[in-house]
């Protein structure tokens, strides 16, 4: 029998409403037009809602429908490609029903329930089968098998019945001896974790492609990590730069109360990125939730749960995924909002007491898993926030860093000299630099650490002379001191800093990057030496081999290169005399 309330009391995207039977986090529809929303408070016979959707014209009186349910994502193929608003509604199937403004109650499937999909089995009659096991795949994307699992809240047990050929979502692919009968799609409530076997330590890096994060602020996979920046500090563009070249498999983008014009943007640009791992679309393995900031502040919250959703079930298949939200901050001020509206205790600068309960849900639902399938893999969230006048001592800042292991800090005067990626790397740091020093010692070189430890003593030498070079000017320094700022520089110009745009710099592979930067702190080196034997600083500054280096990074089949490079620096520094 269905259950209808009424509305009781309308204040903006919340609603009170009398005779629902509904728990919390059930999705109910509000008013004549059927609202999208959520309960998310009880207080005696009044249920406290959430909208999803603008409220103006909504008036006391009007019903209210229970659904007998969460809000949950739909799961299943045909996800990859997407273009979403925050409550998984297809915005092109918005646009084709509604024209260029949404019809408010328009409720659109997340995954198209028509389509055909080649379904090939992998377990056959008489098979045994376990919550999260594979049962078979349909080739989604050029790279990505989907793997039709058994839902993780489902008891599994014998195969009666396995099919292969083209079926729909909601077709039968499999029949168990209890009778259950498992299709293609799953749907699962977007604020509970996908349940795994265990979590696993984080002892593998993220390659990203980036110098300045790999060699010096390295993110695990399955890592958090947090790029705070001011407006115009490049956020957007360093999350699509790790969208591109990150090693994951499948990328979820999360905008997340941006504003319009920039979102508008973004699914201009986003889509026409080119993978490098196959020369095709990016958007062939990304899956992108557009909610703006002129949109209802209750879809906006809601956003974040559905991409980490998402991220969590191609995780459960054994892939890497990795989910950007853009920005956290637009997210804490929706809580703020609607706190502000359930008449809450405020707390510091208005923001709601359980804001770092919130984002710790949020954050821990990363990982290195061992799924119930008995697969590896992993989801990575890169979370941008948005701090008021590039103040980091805000709230949502403070809370996601006391949270997230890896700090990207963003710098504007770097951004103002063009050096990208921004990174500021005296402020910045990473927590797993200890986790995972063995598997660089091991796999990439066992120099590796203490190479980075010397470059980064450089730097922090660099920034202290920079302040005396600002009274007195570099000239008045000791010689020694000269040379540490040159090297600085050049550790800088031609190490730290990438073309975004460059075919060959866009991105390093980890031995490229330690084979720069031990060349460079070679030539450091055999300069220092030089010096102490009293060649003229002015001859050590001008070899030709310390200018060739620079080109290196922009080379593709940099190897020959290079040793060409070291071998003319060896004899120029031991025709110094």
């Amino acid at each position: 029998m269905e259950v209808v309330g009424s509305v009781k009391r309308v204040a903006g995207p919340v609603v009170h409403a009398t005779g629902l039977k509904a728990n919390m986090y059930d999705l109910v529809l509000v008013g004549k037009e059927g609202l999208m929303s959520e309960v998310i408070g009880i207080a005696g016979e009044r249920h406290i809602i959430q909208v999803y959707e603008d409220t103006s014209g909504v008036k006391p009186g009007e019903p209210v429908k229970e659904t007998g349910g969460p809000l949950v994502a739909q799961l299943g193929p045909g996800i990859l490609t997407t273009i979403y608003d925050g409550i998984q509604r297809p915005l092109p199937l918005l646009a084709e029903k509604s024209g260029d403004f949404v019809s408010r109650g328009l409720f659109v499937d997340g995954i198209d329930h028509k389509k055909k999909w080649e379904f090939i089995p992998v377990v056959k009659k008489g098979d045994i089968v376990k919550p999260g096991q594979s049962l078979g795949l349909v080739q989604e994307q050029l790279l990505i098998k989907h793997k039709i699992m058994v839902p993780p809240r489902h008891k599994g047990g014998t195969v009666k019945e396995i099919y292969s050929g083209n079926f729909t979502v909601d077709e039968t692919v499999c029949e168990l001896e209890d009778g259950s009968k498992l299709t293609m799609l799953q749907k699962w409530p977007i604020r509970v974790p996908r349940p795994v076997n265990k979590k696993l330590p984080p002892s593998i890096p993220l390659r990203s492609g980036q110098r300045v994060i790999d060699g010096f602020f390295p993110l695990a996979k399955g890592g958090t990590a947090a790029i705070p920046g001011g407006f115009g500090t490049g956020k957007t563009v360093m999350q699509q730069t790790l969208s591109k070249f990150a090693e994951v498999d499948v990328v979820i983008f999360v905008g997340c109360g941006e504003r319009g014009n920039e979102m508008a943007d973004l699914l201009h640009e986003f889509p026409e990125l080119i993978d490098p791992k196959t020369g095709r679309p990016l958007m062939e393995r990304s899956i992108v939730y557009a909610n703006t900031s002129n949109m209802p502040v209750a879809a906006r919250e809601a956003s974040v749960y559905t991409g980490i959703t998402t991220a969590e079930y191609y995780r459960d298949m054994g892939y890497d995924t990795m989910l950007t939200a853009d920005s956290t901050s637009r997210w804490a001020e929706a809580m703020r909002e609607l706190a502000s509206r359930l008449e809450e205790m405020p707390g510091e600068e208005g923001f709601p007491a359980y804001l770092s309960a919130r984002l710790a849900d949020f954050y821990e639902r990363s990982g290195r898993v061992q799924t119930l399938g008995g697969e590896e893999g992993s989801v990575s969230i890169i979370g941008a926030v948005s701090p008021p006048g590039g103040d980091f001592t805000e709230p949502v800042t403070q809370n996601t860093l006391r949270i997230t292991k890896v700090f990207w800090g963003l710098d504007t005067r770097l951004t103002q000299r063009r050096h990208f990626p921004s990174i500021n790397w005296l402020e910045s740091y990473s927590l797993y630099e200890q986790d995972l020093e063995p598997w660089f010692t091991e796999n990439v070189d066992a120099d590796w650490v203490k190479n980075k430890r010397r470059a980064m003593a450089i730097l922090q030498e660099n920034a202290e002379l920079e302040e005396i070079v600002m009274l007195v000017g570099s000239d008045a320094l000791p010689e020694e001191q000269q040379l540490t700022l040159e090297v600085a520089r050049m550790i800088i110009n031609y190490w730290l800093a990438q073309s975004a745009f460059h075919p060959v710099d866009s991105t390093a592979t980890f031995k490229k990057q330690f084979d720069l930067l031990a060349s460079l702190l070679k030539y450091r080196d055999y300069a220092f030496d030089a010096l102490a034997k009293g060649v003229p600083i002015d001859t050590i500054k001008s070899t030709p081999s310390k200018d060739a280096l620079a080109k290196i990074k922009l080379e593709e089949d940099y190897v020959p290169v290079l040793q060409n490079v070291l071998a003319q620096m060896d004899a120029e520094f031991k025709a110094m005399k």
